[in-house]
């Protein structure tokens, strides 16, 4: 039996892919389809890292480098994200902040991998992305740093741990603001639907895809494992508001399970119902999420 403090880390390593096929099922039931298994995920990932790799005359070791080190700082993440019932496998103070940090070091990993290159549309795609991580970046932690006033903890294990029923009697109001908050950051820090489609190949509009246009077998399974990765971290924290901490661990860990089962439906509905927005107002839907996580820091503030 895995241990409590491993089953966040263990969890996610085991079921992200799930969720990533939860997601296409749903878009694909929406759609009047059968669609591909929900293990299909794995079938990808697993027959990419069986595959060989084709690298250009031009590009030095950081084009094999970017994906590995866009997973280690994703696993590592995935250490101090507490799962409801379980906690965390690692809690320190301002472990918040290294979250927020390892989002970036894997960013700019990728963005490094994508430049080496020498493709144009390459540097297109990473020059997006550092754009609007310049944006998500700060949302995601003033959204933390709302959560962290409410409860008055330092590290995302006891922030989370603290946030009860009372809480939400008290703060529903920052908490409501940061669960949205915490939904527009699930869709723009993985380039979902209405800020990108990780289906498209039409180069002009891709932001995430385009990136990785030129990596293929185990570097590309690097990448989509480092998707789902961050599609279930991301989904955690917003999850995690939920006040399950408290009412029985076996409880809460089930509650913890159907609502990442919920969020990856819900997500699936909304790439099914809305297009995907123009380049030029994406900066303006993430500068929403950061308003709405601003805004629920000074509520607490009044």
């Amino acid at each position: 039996m895995t241990p409590p403090h491993l089953f966040a880390p263990v969890s996610a390593l085991l079921l992200a892919p799930l969720f990533v096929g939860v997601i296409n099922r749903t878009k694909a039931f929406v759609a009047g389809r059968r669609g591909p298994p929900l293990a299909q995920p794995y079938r990808d990932v697993w027959k990419l890292l069986q595959r060989g790799a084709v690298y250009g005359e031009i590009t030095t070791p950081l084009v094999r480098l970017g994906p590995v080190l866009n997973l280690a700082t994703l696993i590592t993440a995935l250490l101090v994200v507490p799962f409801p019932g379980a906690g965390a496998a690692v809690s320190f103070t301002g472990d918040l902040i290294v979250l927020v940090g390892l989002f970036a070091l894997g960013r700019f990993a990728t963005v490094l991998a994508a430049l080496d290159t020498g493709s144009s549309f390459e540097g297109m795609g990473a020059s997006r992305e550092m754009h609007f991580a310049a944006l998500a970046e700060p949302a995601l932690l003033i959204a933390l740093a709302t959560l962290a006033r409410i409860t008055g903890a330092t590290d995302l294990g006891s922030i989370y741990g603290a946030i009860t029923t009372a809480s939400w009697v008290h703060d529903a109001a920052a908490l409501a603001l940061v669960g949205v908050s915490f939904l527009v950051l699930e869709l723009v820090e993985n380039s979902r639907i209405p800020v990108d489609d990780p289906t498209t190949h039409l180069e002009l509009t891709m932001i995430h895809e385009v990136m990785v246009l030129d990596h293929g077998g185990p570097d590309l399974g690097f990448i989509q494992y480092g998707v789902a990765l961050k599609l279930w971290i991301v989904g955690i924290l917003l999850v995690g508001i939920i006040p399950l901490y408290g009412v029985g661990a076996e409880f809460a860990l089930g509650a913890a399970l159907l609502g990442m089962a919920a969020l990856a439906v819900a997500i699936g509905m909304i790439e099914s119902a809305m297009a995907r927005y123009r380049l030029v107002t994406v900066p303006q839907f993430i500068v929403g999420a950061a308003t709405l996580s601003a805004v629920a820091f000074m509520v607490l503030l009044v």
